[in-house]
């Protein structure tokens, strides 16, 4: 059990160990279904094709015709060439509303997709078995902290000193962490969708692709691993710009308490680009929480400028409470597990 206030940070670098794509893939992606001038020819693609036909009923909604979406998507296809991500060309145009039903469309629907084609499943492949098989995964590792040693008459409080907050926009924490408690604890399933459903306190200020069909709200839903939902184009409505959560104050100020409040913050897969990390930090942290932070592939200049900017960001003088690891995300959550619980 997690007994010490502990945030999480969840980046697209955590989504890629599940097999989600990450923002350069993601952008790729987008850029290639956008290349609506192949259609009709030899050098068409499916995704192409389905985009079309969801601009087609998605233009009425937007009071736009076919014609001008395929613009839009024609001027995300430009900018992607210098992008970095399909997120900061919705900032780079955020006062083009034809771009940005676009391209949260194309997030919607590509963000769909990956949930269907990731090894994470609706339901278990043998019975007794988690959706996700395997441990060398952050979400069995997760699990194994929230749930461990905890009793069954108090499974309600294992998620009482955790807080998350992912960057991606599927729902795999979500889904899968629900057989997790299930299999602890020996509830059925609804009864762990419940508690985790009441318990879990997760933030994605960037939106996600909608609720699962058992979460509690009026948002649009739909089931895990549906890659082609009928209701997609309400789905649209759920995906945030960096501009719009600012705008939020709320939602800002949340965000912002939420690491003012984590004795321990833990970055999973954070590429700490500006647009997410300038949602984090209004202040200094005078607490001086303990920091960890996986850094897979950098080198020794990219890990000095994370940590001169957390140690900015923070207020933290104390270099030992920063600790930066090449390492995948259930690594991290494997080895350093007894300080975490702790």
């Amino acid at each position: 059990m997690i007994r010490t206030k502990t945030t999480l940070v969840i980046g697209a670098g955590a989504g890629y160990e599940l097999e989600m794509p990450d923002g350069r893939e993601l952008l790729n992606k987008v850029a290639q279904g956008f290349d609506f001038s192949r259609l009709g020819s030899d050098l068409q693609t499916r995704d192409m094709v389905v985009l079309d036909k969801h601009f087609d009923k998605f233009s009425r909604r937007v009071g736009a015709t076919r014609e001008k979406l395929h613009e839009a998507g024609g001027t995300i296809r430009t900018s992607a060439r210098i992008a970095s991500s399909v997120d900061a060309i919705l900032e780079q145009h955020s006062t083009d509303p034809l771009v940005q039903a676009a391209g949260k469309l194309a997030l919607v629907y590509y963000t769909l997709q990956a949930e269907a084609r990731s090894p994470l499943a609706l339901e278990p492949r043998d019975p007794g078995d988690l959706p996700l098989r395997g441990n060398e995964n952050w979400l069995f590792q997760l699990g194994r902290l929230i749930v461990d040693g905890v009793p069954r008459s108090e499974a309600e409080k294992c998620f009482d000193n955790l807080s998350i907050i992912s960057f991606n926009y599927d729902r795999s924490i979500q889904h899968y962490l629900p057989w997790i408690v299930h299999m602890a604890f020996g509830m059925t399933l609804n009864e762990a969708r419940q508690l985790v459903s009441a318990k879990l306190n997760i933030t994605q200020p960037f939106g996600n692709v909608g609720r699962l069909p058992w979460q509690q709200g009026e948002s649009p839903d739909v089931e895990w691993g549906n890659e082609e939902p009928w209701n997609i184009h309400n789905l649209v409505k759920e995906i945030r710009t960096a501009s719009e959560v600012k705008r939020n104050h709320q939602l800002t100020q949340f965000l912002v308490g939420e690491l003012a409040g984590g004795k321990r913050i833990v970055f999973l897969g954070f590429g700490f680009e500006s647009a997410a990390t300038s949602l984090l930090f209004d202040y200094s942290l005078s607490h001086d929480p303990d920091v960890l932070v996986t850094l897979l592939g950098g080198n020794a200049a990219s890990k000095a400028a994370i940590h001169r900017l957390l140690k900015r960001q923070t207020g933290i003088e104390d270099d030992e409470l920063i600790t930066i690891l090449e390492m995948r995300a259930y690594q991290m959550l494997r080895d350093y597990a007894l300080l975490l619980e702790n």
